[in-house]
Protein backbone atom coordinates (compact mmCIF):
# COMPACT_ATOMS: atom_id res chain seq x y z
CA UNK A 1 0.00 0.00 0.00
CA UNK A 2 1.22 3.48 -0.74
CA UNK A 3 1.59 6.15 1.91
CA UNK A 4 -1.06 8.22 0.17
CA UNK A 5 -3.52 5.32 0.32
CA UNK A 6 -2.86 4.71 4.01
CA UNK A 7 -3.17 8.39 4.88
CA UNK A 8 -6.31 8.76 2.76
CA UNK A 9 -8.05 5.72 4.22
CA UNK A 10 -7.21 6.75 7.78
CA UNK A 11 -8.40 10.29 7.07
CA UNK A 12 -11.67 8.91 5.67
CA UNK A 13 -12.28 6.82 8.80
CA UNK A 14 -11.49 9.80 11.02
CA UNK A 15 -13.89 11.93 8.98
CA UNK A 16 -16.62 9.38 9.71
CA UNK A 17 -15.72 9.55 13.39
CA UNK A 18 -15.83 13.34 13.35
CA UNK A 19 -19.45 13.18 12.19
CA UNK A 20 -20.50 11.13 15.24
CA UNK A 21 -18.64 13.04 17.93
CA UNK A 22 -20.86 14.48 20.61
CA UNK A 23 -18.95 17.56 21.75
CA UNK A 24 -16.73 20.30 20.34
CA UNK A 25 -13.61 19.17 22.22
CA UNK A 26 -13.80 15.66 20.79
CA UNK A 27 -14.53 17.07 17.35
CA UNK A 28 -11.35 19.17 17.58
CA UNK A 29 -9.37 16.12 18.75
CA UNK A 30 -10.56 14.11 15.76
CA UNK A 31 -9.80 16.99 13.39
CA UNK A 32 -6.28 17.18 14.81
CA UNK A 33 -5.79 13.43 14.33
CA UNK A 34 -7.14 13.69 10.80
CA UNK A 35 -4.67 16.46 9.98
CA UNK A 36 -1.85 14.34 11.39
CA UNK A 37 -2.96 11.32 9.36
CA UNK A 38 -2.70 13.42 6.22
CA UNK A 39 0.65 15.04 6.99
CA UNK A 40 2.91 12.82 9.12
CA UNK A 41 5.39 10.31 7.72
CA UNK A 42 4.10 6.76 7.35
CA UNK A 43 6.22 5.67 10.32
CA UNK A 44 4.07 7.90 12.55
CA UNK A 45 0.72 6.50 11.40
CA UNK A 46 0.62 3.73 14.03
CA UNK A 47 0.60 6.40 16.73
CA UNK A 48 -2.27 8.20 15.02
CA UNK A 49 -4.26 4.97 14.79
CA UNK A 50 -3.66 4.16 18.47
CA UNK A 51 -4.76 7.63 19.57
CA UNK A 52 -7.81 7.42 17.29
CA UNK A 53 -8.79 4.08 18.80
CA UNK A 54 -8.33 5.40 22.32
CA UNK A 55 -10.46 8.46 21.55
CA UNK A 56 -13.13 6.34 19.88
CA UNK A 57 -13.21 4.03 22.89
CA UNK A 58 -13.75 7.05 25.15
CA UNK A 59 -16.50 8.37 22.90
CA UNK A 60 -18.23 4.99 22.99
CA UNK A 61 -18.18 4.93 26.79
CA UNK A 62 -19.54 8.47 26.93
CA UNK A 63 -22.39 7.51 24.60
CA UNK A 64 -23.18 4.47 26.71
CA UNK A 65 -23.22 6.55 29.88
CA UNK A 66 -25.89 8.76 28.25
CA UNK A 67 -27.79 5.69 27.01
CA UNK A 68 -27.34 6.99 23.44
CA UNK A 69 -27.50 3.63 21.69
CA UNK A 70 -27.64 5.01 18.16
CA UNK A 71 -24.48 7.09 18.53
CA UNK A 72 -22.72 4.28 20.40
CA UNK A 73 -23.51 1.87 17.59
CA UNK A 74 -22.07 4.20 14.97
CA UNK A 75 -18.96 4.91 17.05
CA UNK A 76 -18.40 1.21 17.80
CA UNK A 77 -18.59 0.41 14.06
CA UNK A 78 -15.98 3.06 13.31
CA UNK A 79 -13.79 1.77 16.14
CA UNK A 80 -13.94 -1.73 14.66
CA UNK A 81 -13.17 -0.35 11.20
CA UNK A 82 -10.20 1.63 12.56
CA UNK A 83 -8.85 -1.46 14.29
CA UNK A 84 -9.29 -3.66 11.21
CA UNK A 85 -7.64 -1.02 9.04
CA UNK A 86 -4.72 -0.70 11.45
CA UNK A 87 -4.16 -4.45 11.52
CA UNK A 88 -4.58 -4.99 7.77
CA UNK A 89 -2.28 -2.06 6.96
CA UNK A 90 0.39 -3.42 9.30
CA UNK A 91 0.08 -0.43 11.60
CA UNK A 92 -1.16 -2.46 14.60
CA UNK A 93 -0.64 -5.90 15.95
CA UNK A 94 -3.71 -8.10 15.90
CA UNK A 95 -4.21 -7.88 19.64
CA UNK A 96 -6.23 -5.72 22.04
CA UNK A 97 -3.28 -4.77 24.31
CA UNK A 98 -1.46 -3.36 21.29
CA UNK A 99 -3.53 -0.20 21.49
CA UNK A 100 -5.72 -0.22 24.58
CA UNK A 101 -4.28 1.65 27.57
Amino acid sequence: MTQQYLAGELSLLLGQLQIVTTNKESERDVARLRFEAETVPIASLPSVVVRALTLTDTLCWESLSRADVVTFSRQAKICADLFDFGVCAGLLEDAWPAWHP
